[in-house]
């Protein structure tokens, strides 16, 4: 068989699982996210997400217009937003999973310092803890080696979320849908940074897990403290450059904090700036990524370019994006804090602990959702509520969503460092 047509197999192939038909010729507009209507209500089927596990088109990155990839690409706008104010909905990669890695990588969909957050389409509706999530579980680091494949980098640091680093682990071959986001902004200095970082790391694994880097699985127990007291990135930085770990037990980190860690290092040049890591001080090139966030923002109801959102604010930004009717809405943030105790046993250990731990607290964030969707009156007893929340002893954290959730701010707001580029839908 020709190259030309494999490549009109497998597009068709693609799209043929997702019940659409494609004339063989339609294969030239694979380069690009485009809408069909058809198309949409076969990918809302098999998705099968609340419109709140999706984002408004403010959070997208921009890209090329010409993408090369066989993969196809569409712009899904949710069945449930179609008649709302807001775009909501996600650019969808549908891909089958051989060679995955290559093709994003080449294609320039995931780069180097990009961020993978493992999606999972279950928990819509599972209950308030992985409503609030917005179905997101784990996160991941990518980088993209010189033959432009896409190599992964995760902790735990073992076989079943890294394996061979090319999205073929244990983790990567099982799950279906992978949200990708981007830092804004990064310079070419800076990924040939974290790309030497990430290397560094891949290839030191088996003598840094678990003796020197382990895995904690409470996500609620950030090391993070303030901005100016970064030591335990300097911990990670000295660990990742073989100078040995200078606290007697291993340094422990959840998912998201060994990401949001590694970003911290992009300004760190590891062969320029490796005697810095051996001083008393933490080097000045440690910079956090993204500010950790408290349980509630501030971005609603004022919409400032200095507001701020929380760990529990995502379903409630696409909910203001919709911008619903008053009795639509109220069914909405229903949808969002009903319980499914069942729905529980999808999650993870450390997933569950926290869902139960917040638990008695979720009757509080459902008044505060309530109150900044509705009248003025409202707002203020809400912003009250979210106060509360925030000095109820939830530290400031970087959980997997939280990145997802920097890409709900406004596009010009001061701390958004985030953008949503795409989900890849494996087959």
């Amino acid at each position: 068989m020709s190259l030309s047509k494999k490549i009109v197999t497998v597009a068709i192939g693609a799209a043929a699982s997702l019940g659409v038909t494609l004339a063989a010729g339609g294969i030239a507009n694979a380069a690009e996210f485009t809408f069909n209507e058809k198309t949409n209500a076969s990918l809302a089927k098999k998705l099968n997400i609340p419109v709140f596990f999706a984002v408004p088109a403010s959070a997208r990155a921009p890209l090329p217009k010409d993408i090369k990839t066989t993969d196809k690409l569409y712009d899904f706008k949710h069945p449930e937003a179609a008649t709302s104010k807001g775009d909501v909905g996600l650019r969808l990669i549908v891909a089958k999973r051989a060679g995955l890695a290559k093709r994003l990588g080449q294609s320039g969909l995931v780069q180097t310092g990009d961020i993978l957050l493992t999606f999972r389409n279950e928990w819509g509706g599972a209950g308030a803890y992985p409503n609030i999530q917005m179905g997101i579980s784990h996160t991941g680091f990518a980088y993209v080696d010189k033959t432009g494949t896409v190599r992964n980098l995760d902790n735990p640091l073992d076989a079943e979320y890294v394996g061979r680093g090319d999205l073929t682990s244990d983790h990567y071959r099982t799950l279906n849908f992978l949200h990708i986001i981007r830092p804004r902004n990064l310079t070419d200095a800076q990924k040939a940074n974290l790309f030497a970082w990430a290397k560094r790391l891949n290839d030191n694994s088996k003598k840094i897990y678990p003796s020197q880097i382990s895995f904690n699985q409470d996500y609620n127990a950030p090391k993070y403290q303030s901005s100016s007291n970064l030591g335990f990135v300097k911990q990670f930085g000295q660990i990742a450059l073989g100078q040995g770990n200078p606290q007697s037990k291993p340094l422990d980190m959840y998912c998201s904090e060994f990401v949001w860690s590694l970003l911290s290092l992009r300004n760190c040049d590891p062969e320029k700036t490796a005697n810095d890591f051996k001083g008393s001080r933490v080097p000045s090139c440690i910079k956090e990524p993204m500010e950790p966030m408290k349980a509630t923002g501030n971005i609603l109801p004022l919409k400032g370019r200095n507001g701020y959102s929380g760990l529990a604010d995502g379903p409630l930004l696409v909910l203001d994006q919709l911008d619903l009717p008053e009795d639509q809405n109220k069914a909405m943030i229903d949808r969002v804090f009903a319980e499914n105790p069942a729905g529980l046993s999808k999650m993870s250990v450390g997933h569950r602990q926290v869902a139960t731990e917040m638990q008695p607290r979720f009757e509080r964030l459902k008044t505060y959702y309530t109150g900044m969707t509705g009248r003025m009156w409202q707002n203020w007893r809400a912003r009250l509520v979210g106060t509360g929340f925030n000095w109820a002893g939830i530290a400031e954290n970087y959980s997997p969503t939280s990145f997802l959730i920097n890409t709900l701010l406004p596009e010009n707001a001061n701390k958004r460092t985030m953008d949503y580029v795409a989900t890849v839908v494996i087959e």
